[in-house]
């Protein structure tokens, strides 16, 4: 039994002693404990009686005989007998060997004693070309062993297989624990990042609180400010209503304090005496009474004792030589600030040449600084008074025009002198209410004061001047500048309008003194004779004469409303202090002081 066991075992102990894994898989399968017939075997079972010797068929027919308790007896003992090998012709054929499976090798029974049979768990996968062969006789071992060396060579196929599945199984496995690892790696990673954002979580729900509990408490603070705007905002709309109610009832005062003043103000200024001058005549100056005296020495009509002759005059304010221009223009801002109310106002310098009445109304040459005349400081006042009121809802426009009188004929000075054509210029009125106006005449919107500036140096530049022997610049003609003036005010529903008229008039003259011949006659004559045609208007004024000579002259009809009553006028009576010029500074001064006496109507506001 052991000899006919020993080549398996070899070659089952061989690959164990090798290749371990295939001996582990070996030992693993199952072991029946029961023989079980090839398929076929029923077929031919005759055939292999046949062909097996006559001593085992003897055996097998006597074991059939046999009683079933000492049938396996009789097998174990006929197993052990070795037979004469049959001569070669009397061989059986032998039949095709077939690959039998693991199954079949390893579910025969074993020589030795019967062992208990084992309960296989799974059929291991029958080897691929075994198919149903029958079960060889126990004599024939080269078979046999021909079937064991396949089903071992399958065996080692499927090690193989197995040693393969296995590296590729490993090769998985490392790869799974690669990338476990990574992936606990990354866990990891992200664990901590969880932290960090749990956190700065908890940190952001802190701030979150803490902004929860500022915006409550500026949400607190907002409607808390929100009903002072409130109040606030009416409080302010009951100001601006007060405010305006001020500012009307101020214009009512204003308007009240220069009536009782009167609407004609006559103001003397005292021009300082010249480089070069002859001796200063004698005069006094009380500014409390407002009074200015001229003294002068003259012989008695006997011609034996000289005589001193005083001549007092008053006046609404005199200025004596040493006052600026801007002490001038603080007593007739008042008067300039009713044109914004809606009042026209007119101011105009009267003298004789070279009593300084050209520097009183527009200055020097250069429009800047404490010398600047009335015309420029009106204007920058204007401007910034209308500035002013803007904030109070009124909105102003504002239309320049720049005109003088020479010799009967209007000139436009803001028309450039090189104009080829030559333009007439008529005053009219449109209509009994309208204002007057002259045709062809360039009125410009202006915005601001410095537009005005511009206007006026080329007015100064056009205007015409020539030299006599009282003055080296005198001017030849009376010049007008009007700013016209239009506010309104949406909110209250308000307007108004007016016209600013700020003059400068020729000096009068004498012949005996200037010496005046050839153009400068004819230019000193019709001097001469509008100053005499407005000193008419105001002596027909001042007795309230029904008719005012108005036509006279182009002078008086351009001022016509200026001097008609309504309008608030204001006039510089300009004199010179040498000696020489005494006798025109009392012809100035007597009709300065006729122009104090005259009561015109009270003025109006234009407004809507």
């Amino acid at each position: 039994m052991d000899e006919e066991r020993s080549p398996l075992r070899q070659l089952n102990e061989k690959p164990a002693c090798h290749e371990p894994a295939e001996k582990s898989a070996l030992s693993k399968l199952p072991v029946p404990s029961v023989k079980r017939p090839l398929p076929g075997k029923e077929q031919s079972a005759g055939q292999n009686n046949l062909r097996q010797p006559a001593k085992k068929r003897l055996l097998d027919q006597s074991d059939d005989k046999a009683p079933p308790n000492k049938r396996k007896m009789v097998s174990a003992s006929v197993v052990g007998f070795k037979p004469r090998p049959p001569v070669m012709s009397q061989r059986p054929a032998v039949n095709p060997v077939y690959k039998t499976s693991a199954a079949t090798v390893a579910g025969g029974p074993s020589r030795g004693a019967m062992k208990k049979p084992v309960a296989a768990t799974s059929k291991p996968e029958a080897p691929s070309g075994v198919g149903a062969a029958s079960r060889r006789p126990g004599w024939d071992l080269k078979g046999k062993m021909s079937d064991m060396q396949m089903k071992v060579s399958s065996y080692q196929e499927q090690v193989r297989n197995t040693k393969t599945q296995n590296r590729e199984l490993r090769e998985e496995a490392e790869r799974a624990r690669r990338e476990l690892e990574s992936l606990r790696e990354e866990h990891s990673a992200l664990l901590n990042k969880m932290r960090a954002y749990e956190m700065e979580n908890q940190e952001l729900s802190s701030l979150k609180r803490t902004l929860e509990m500022d915006l409550s408490r500026e949400r607190a603070l907002s409607a808390q400010r929100l009903q002072e705007v409130r109040e606030l905002t009416q409080s302010n709309a009951e100001q601006t209503d007060k405010l305006h109610q001020g500012e009307m009832e101020r214009r009512a005062l204003h308007n009240t304090l220069l009536e009782l003043k009167g609407n004609i103000r006559v103001f003397c200024r005292v021009r300082p005496l010249l480089d070069g001058g002859q001796q200063q005549s004698s005069f006094e100056i009380q500014p409390q009474d407002k009074t200015i005296v001229l003294v002068k020495t003259e012989e008695s009509h006997i011609g034996k004792e000289k005589e001193l002759h005083k001549y007092p005059f008053k006046f609404d304010h005199v200025f004596p030589p040493q006052c600026s221009q801007q002490q001038v223009f603080s007593e007739i801002s008042l008067l300039v600030q009713s044109a914004l109310d809606g009042y026209n106002v007119c101011s105009f310098a009267y003298g004789q040449t070279g009593s300084g009445k050209t520097y009183t109304m527009e200055g020097p040459d250069v429009l800047a600084g404490e010398e600047m005349g009335m015309i420029p400081r009106a204007v920058q006042q204007i401007f910034q008074a209308a500035c002013k009121l803007r904030e109070q809802g009124w909105e102003y426009q504002f239309t320049a025009s720049f005109l003088e009188i020479y010799n009967e004929t209007i000139r436009d000075l803001l028309v450039s002198n090189k104009t080829p054509k030559k333009m007439d210029y008529e005053i009219k009125r449109a209509s009994p209410t309208a204002d007057i106006r002259v045709t062809n005449l360039k009125y410009i919107p202006v915005s601001s004061e410095e537009e005005v500036l511009v206007l006026i140096k080329l007015a100064k530049q056009n205007r015409s001047t020539a030299r006599t022997q009282v003055n080296d610049v005198s001017s030849r003609s009376h010049s007008v500048f009007q700013l016209r003036i239009e506010g309104k005010n949406a909110a209250r529903d308000v307007s108004c309008n007016s016209i600013l008229s700020l003059v400068d008039l020729a000096g009068s003259e004498r012949v005996q003194k200037s010496q005046s011949t050839g153009d400068r006659l004819k230019e000193m004559k019709s001097i001469n004779a509008s100053l005499t045609n407005l000193g008419l208007v105001f002596s027909a004024l001042a007795s309230k004469d029904g008719f005012v000579p108005y036509r006279n002259c182009k002078l008086t009809y351009l001022l016509q409303d200026c001097l008609g009553g309504n309008s608030k006028t204001l006039m510089f009576v300009n004199i010179s202090p040498e000696i020489e010029s005494f006798s025109e500074s009392l012809n100035s001064l007597r009709f300065a002081s006729k122009v104090n006496e005259c009561v015109i109507g009270t003025a109006t506001a234009n407004r809507k």
